[in-house]
């Protein structure tokens, strides 16, 4: 699963960021809107540190 992970990952990230836009838009509570895009963040920065080659 060595390639397909990342791209989950950031696949993942889109249809949290699309949410995060989606509740903020619907006024939505605040919590949920920053729960959200916190886990938007955490699935980006997981996808792009999974694509860096590994040192040794």
């Amino acid at each position: 699963m060595g390639g397909a992970l990342p791209t989950l990952l950031l696949i993942l990230a889109g249809v949290l960021v699309g949410g995060t836009w989606s509740l903020y838009r619907q006024g939505a509570p605040k919590g949920a809107v920053l729960v959200t895009a916190a886990l938007a963040v955490l699935a980006t920065v997981a996808g792009v540190l999974r694509l860096l080659p590994e040192n040794g």
